[in-house]
């Protein structure tokens, strides 16, 4: 590939235009030269790998506007298609901030090809700029508990007032020309998450200092769709009491119930002859009123009303309450310019210590030592062997004889540039996380995640949609009667108050995205015990999944060693002056190139990982 995360990436609007291109042509490589094969010797066997990415299926975009009005409009301060990357050995670090600082080097970003990282610049106005390493900073009036210095590290963007609800005005006008001429100021992610303030991704952002190269927002709201309407679901102790949809009765009805789930072990006798039970009748028993089953079903537990399970249902509303507080009124957090940062954010770090990433590098075999069975080297596009102890492979790049017996998820996606907010208030600058029900027996719940323009991932007067859902058919035939619920989807405004009071639909895109987690290594034909496959994004909100995965591996590699320490500080590095040699190391810019317990790490495109022991 040429952009960095691949199924993880973030995309400009016309990086994202030439991705949709790239997955609806049908491209024949049948014919490709294979010169690769007279590099394997008599006791070598050769793995073919993929030459093409069959993650992404039944992809369809369309345009709710004057599309014709954007012929020979371009993209304002366009790149070069393929800039070469910057500073050697120190990806996306500038040379000029010192190890404690927060910042990211703005010209490197501007280098990252397709990833639509290439523009950095802070709209006036979106209150996005860095608040300081604090805690809950202007999150609302819940008390906060002490900050302590490992969270203080995860820098977050300032955080709108809460609202109140005030009539909306009118929505700006936007045409497509203007989406495309402001194309470099959307970040629009292949997949959908959100960090959960108390998640397995955080405490490794903050453990590894990964967390020093991004900068966070607060999600700021939790939404319900609840018969045909929008509406705000109270998540702290101070919504619950301000909350003018809730009665009194409910509000006492409401606070008791979460009070018991968040130590639900304590009582077992509360739950236990339930346990048989879906959690959607559990609920029917606490004499709960329908909207507050509503709320804690869909949009706090949010879990299926038919398949999920009393202890699940417990398990998932006491991970939500406890991710409250932590850094804002709701247990999330979204990156700024998308969740395509996190993957470069480790890669920066990783190049720091040397480590190599590679754009635009195929790998066309594995090479497998046929007397020990164990994978030895690698041949890439060029015929180059590259011979290594472990290999990690993400799952994409296995061709079809190697997955004959695997069988794949789907997750449906859609993504939609909108012209207003789903549930307006007199601010406009919210990042709102819906749940919508399924709409019919059979269909899935979908996820819907509401990004306002001061997450730098779209542009002013315009928000950025994303909803997700597990597959059951194509992803426009699953997300489409929900986007039909949601939003309008006529090019010209209709005088009916109820379309009025819609979202407008600008641009929309559908596909879907193979999941391939939860996949077990011997459901794959042949691979050696040294090659360790990962799995693309999951369709689950949050990240815990591939953090799991990771150190899975990695303990498997390196049993009993830390899972992504904390790097040292410059001054505690023990430097090898036989080590130091600049033509050896190939990084004579970079200070930090070698420490005393470095590994030499080169990777051919986004997921074929190759590492070797020194």
């Amino acid at each position: 590939r040429n952009y960095y995360g691949g199924n993880w990436a973030s995309f400009s609007f016309s990086g994202l235009l030439s991705w949709i291109k790239e997955n609806q042509q049908e491209t024949d490589l049948g014919d490709e030269c294979e010169d690769w094969r007279k590099l394997i010797l008599e006791d070598e066997e050769a793995i073919p790998l993929s030459r093409k990415d069959r993650t992404i299926q039944h992809v369809e975009d369309f345009c709710f506007g004057d599309q014709d009005s954007a012929e020979g409009v371009e993209e304002a301060g366009a790149l070069p298609k393929l800039p070469v990357f910057a500073a050697p050995g120190a990806q996306g670090v500038s040379p000029g901030c010192p190890a404690e600082s927060p910042c990211l080097d703005s010209e490197s970003r501007e280098a990252e090809p397709g990833t639509g990282t290439e523009s950095r610049e802070a709209e006036p106005g979106t209150g996005t700029e860095p608040a300081g390493a604090m805690e809950g900073k202007g999150a609302g009036d819940t008390p906060r508990r002490e900050t302590s210095p490992e969270e203080a590290s995860l820098q977050l963007g300032q955080t709108e007032p809460a609202p109140s609800e005030t009539p909306p005005q009118a929505p700006k006008k936007v045409t497509y020309s203007q989406i495309v001429r402001e194309g470099r100021r959307f970040n629009i992610d292949l997949v959908s998450k959100l960090l959960y303030s108390r998640g397995l991704l955080i405490d490794l952002l903050i453990k590894s200092n990964v967390s020093r190269y991004a900068e966070f927002k607060n999600a700021t709201r939790v939404l319900a769709f609840r018969e045909g309407r929008v509406e705000q679901v109270p998540c702290s102790r101070a919504d619950v009491f301000n909350s003018k949809q809730l009665t009194m009765v409910e509000k006492r009805m409401l606070m008791k119930f979460l009070t018991f789930c968040l130590d639900y072990e304590q009582h077992p006798e509360e739950y236990q002859e339930h346990e048989g039970s879906t959690f959607a009748q559990f609920l029917q028993t606490r004499k709960l009123t329908p909207s507050l089953q509503h709320f804690i079903l869909h949009s706090i537990a949010m879990v299926s009303e038919t398949q999920c399970r009393t202890l699940e249902g417990l398990q998932a509303t006491k991970k939500f309450l406890q991710c409250l507080g932590r850094y804002g009124n709701t247990p999330f957090l979204f990156p700024l310019y998308g969740q395509g940062e996190i993957p470069q954010c480790f890669c920066r770090l990783c190049a720091v210590f040397g480590g190599i990433y590679c754009l635009r590098h195929p790998v066309r075999c594995l090479v497998v030592d046929r007397a020990s069975g164990r994978c030895k080297a690698i041949v890439d596009h060029f015929g180059q062997r590259i011979s290594a102890n472990y290999f990690i492979v993400e799952d994409s790049y296995l061709s079809e004889g190697t997955c004959t017996n695997v069988c794949y998820r789907q997750i449906s996606r859609a993504v939609l540039i909108t012209d207003q907010s789903l549930l307006n208030t007199d601010s406009e600058q919210q990042v709102s996380l819906l749940a919508v029900p399924p709409v019919a027996l059979g269909r899935p719940a979908v996820c819907a995640v509401e990004l306002c323009s001061s997450t730098m991932t779209c542009m002013k007067d315009t928000y950025l949609v994303h909803l997700t859902c597990p597959s059951t058919q194509t992803a426009r035939e699953d997300l489409e009667p929900v986007v039909q619920k949601l939003f309008n989807l006529n090019a010209e405004k209709e005088t009916e108050n109820e379309e009025l009071e819609k979202p407008r639909v600008l641009w929309a895109v559908y596909f879907n995205m193979r999941d391939s987690s939860g996949v077990e290594k011997n459901s794959y034909n042949g691979l050696p015990s040294n090659v360790y496959v990962c799995s693309g994004p999951d369709s689950a909100l949050g990240n815990d999944c591939a953090v799991k995965q990771a150190e899975t591996i990695f303990q498997e590699m390196f049993p009993g060693e830390e899972f992504c320490p904390a790097p040292p500080n410059p001054e505690d590095i023990i430097y090898d002056e036989n080590e130091m040699d600049p033509e050896e190391s190939g990084l004579s810019n970079s200070a930090e190139a070698k420490t005393e317990s470095s590994a030499e790490e080169r990777s051919s495109g986004e997921g074929a990982a190759v590492t070797k022991e020194e």
